[in-house]
């Protein structure tokens, strides 16, 4: 009888042990990663600086939020929507993947944002642009974005092209999701400002510079005086050869969208080139270029090149836009849990965060401005809900010599 006694005070013993061992294990090791889908192959420079926004906002609380440490695990989709898919499944199977930034390109997440909103992946996205991204007749929204909404943007590059004096237009769009958002914006704008497109023409992916060529000679001799370019820097760079290898009376600016600044463009299209192209694209209205910058920017720039070997200096930044954007919104990511707090249970850390984001009580100072209350509850009657820039926020650039972006028809002072 004894011997069974301590036979079974021994289980109880060893089983509070493995419990109490378990539990501090789990509480010692307790992280979470934030998941980057993106295209790390044929737009790297714009997923890297998405990756270094997000690292440097992490760095100001030393990776650290209500007593959890964060990492960063990227999931290259190579631009591909399945490849996409694959790695939401991933996120899903993953308890520590709290939530996901994705990357320039929309067709992966407009592919996917049913299953996203569905399978409630909290999703923030800092740089693609497509309107239905953050709109849907779903019952939940779980995409946030701060980046260029394509539901304002084609408005407001259609004006800037005619405040410029051009009268005369030609719509010159990828055959996407992406590019047809766009066509339906730019479009309405024009028709809204009493003007009308003389054509629009489409291009795939992988297009050659003979049928590039052909494209922008047809699209010369219509009459147009200004091309509204909408495509990434992979195309962009064919159709800036073809156009320098047109007689000169045959080259029509170009107002394009911010695609041409995800990747290397201007390491192939080198600045001798870009000086004969009359060539401007939307941006968002802050940069680190430019004359002095303020003790915040200072202070942000000094914890990048800290915290992100290869950024020396404000130039080493390439495609900024993905850095400013991803650091505003992982700040404004940081204020929500420390509003929500953590529990270590993703499911309810989710939803609080969920709800943390369209309740803000305190406002976020980022590089682009200061939020206050940047989201809102999505309705059907409140579509922009879930976007915390407006065309207030919107600029044009170029490329300077040594590759930077410049902005022009800026509204905000240094």
């Amino acid at each position: 009888m004894s011997k069974v006694l301590i036979n079974s005070n021994s289980f109880l013993f060893f089983y509070i042990f493995m419990a109490f061992f378990s539990f501090n294990c789990n509480s010692a090791q307790s992280h979470y990663s934030i998941y980057l889908d993106a295209d790390f192959s044929g737009t790297k420079a714009s997923s890297n600086s998405i990756r270094q926004g997000i690292n440097t906002a992490l760095a100001e609380v030393n990776y650290r939020i209500q007593g959890i440490n964060f990492d960063i695990i990227i999931k290259d989709h190579r631009a591909n929507s399945l490849r996409s898919k694959k790695n939401l499944d991933d996120y899903l199977k993953d308890e520590k993947a709290l939530l996901i930034f994705s990357g320039m390109h929309s067709p992966p997440i407009l592919s996917n944002k049913s299953f996203i909103n569905k399978n409630s992946i909290l999703m923030l996205d800092p740089w693609a642009a497509a309107g239905p991204i953050t709109r849907t007749s779903e019952k939940e929204n779980w995409i946030f974005r701060l980046s260029i909404d394509d539901s304002k943007a084609g408005k407001y590059i259609v004006e800037r092209a005619i405040e410029d004096g051009f009268n005369k237009y030609h719509l010159l769009l990828e055959d996407t999701g992406w590019g047809k958002s766009n066509e339906k914006t730019m479009t309405k704008a024009l028709i809204n400002l009493g003007a009308t497109a003389e054509g629009v023409s489409w291009f795939n992916w992988g297009l050659g510079l003979n049928h590039a060529k052909l494209i922008l000679r047809n699209i010369a001799e219509s009459g147009a005086e200004v091309i509204f370019f909408v495509g990434n820097a992979s195309e962009a760079k064919v159709f800036s050869k073809a156009m320098s290898d047109l007689p000169e009376s045959l080259r029509l600016p170009i107002r394009s969208h911010w695609g041409i600044t995800g990747g290397n463009y201007t390491q192939e299209i080198t600045h001798e080139e870009r000086r004969i192209l009359d060539l401007q694209f939307i941006q968002t209205d802050f940069s680190f270029i430019k004359e002095s910058l303020s003790p915040f920017e200072q202070s942000v720039l000094k914890l990048a090149k800290v915290h992100n070997s290869n950024i020396k200096g404000k130039l080493d930044i390439k495609a900024q836009t993905g850095f400013v954007h991803a650091y505003d919104l992982t700040k404004i990511l940081i204020t929500a849990i420390n509003q929500s707090g953590l529990t270590g249970n993703r499911t309810v850390d989710k939803l609080a965060i969920h709800k943390a984001l369209i309740n803000l009580n305190n406002p976020v100072k980022g590089l682009l401005k200061t939020y206050n209350k940047p989201y809102s509850k999505y309705s059907l009657n409140n579509t922009d809900a879930h976007e915390a820039l407006n065309i207030a926020d919107y600029a044009m650039g170029i490329f300077g010599e040594n590759g930077e972006v410049i902005l022009i028809n800026t509204t905000k002072e240094d």
